[in-house]
């Protein structure tokens, strides 16, 4: 199982949960609470820049000044906007869900990007610490991996283990580890992600 850590803000923090996760994020999105002009030194783990209906331009910048492995988009780009950065670099397009996602709309990205990211849907695109209804991703019957995101926290430990999908990639933590926004418990962290791998 892949593990991204995301809206990761301080130095000492990414420090400490390098280690144990595959992927960073780091929100280059002005609205969000996480938001970041310039990422920590990372060593021991790929960089994801998160990112929400920026112009290719900005993203190209972001990529080239941070030295990014990936880039999340997740806003209302379009397949050919994503098709911009692969395959120089991975691509994970993130969509936010209910119970009136249409599964089918992913299906035009696919030769497009590496990853899906399933969120919970919200107004304020992620972050948000809220949980869907993960029985919902039965009906997505796409090609493309995916990681699974939106209000997982330490208690989330047995479900995650439960959980079962044939393109189940990996998970994305955010909110449910933060003592602030941006601001990581980063023992909860290292102790959770140990308790799903083992």
């Amino acid at each position: 199982m892949l593990i991204k850590v995301c809206g990761m803000r301080s130095d000492e923090q990414v420090q400490k949960i390098e280690g144990v996760t595959d992927y960073v994020g780091f929100i280059f999105y002005e609205n969000s609470k996480r938001f970041v002009n310039t990422t920590p030194v990372v060593k021991d783990a790929l960089k994801v820049g998160v990112f929400v209906n920026a112009s290719s331009a900005e993203i190209n910048e972001h990529i080239a000044e941070q030295s990014l492995d990936a880039v999340q988009l997740h806003g209302h780009e379009t397949p050919e906007f994503c098709s911009l950065f692969a395959p120089e670099i991975s691509v994970i397009k993130a969509f936010g869900v209910d119970d009136q996602f249409e599964f089918d709309s992913t299906a035009d990205y696919e030769a497009h990007v590496d990853f899906f990211l399933f969120d919970t849907k919200t107004p304020h695109h992620g972050g948000s610490g809220q949980q869907y209804d993960w029985s919902i991703l039965s009906n997505y019957k796409g090609a493309i991996p995916f990681f699974l995101s939106g209000g997982i926290r330490p208690s989330s430990v047995q479900a995650l283990k439960s959980f079962q999908h044939p393109k189940f990639a990996g998970i994305d933590l955010n909110s449910g580890f933060e003592q602030a926004p941006g601001d990581k418990n980063t023992s909860e962290l290292i102790q959770f992600i140990e308790q799903i791998k083992n």
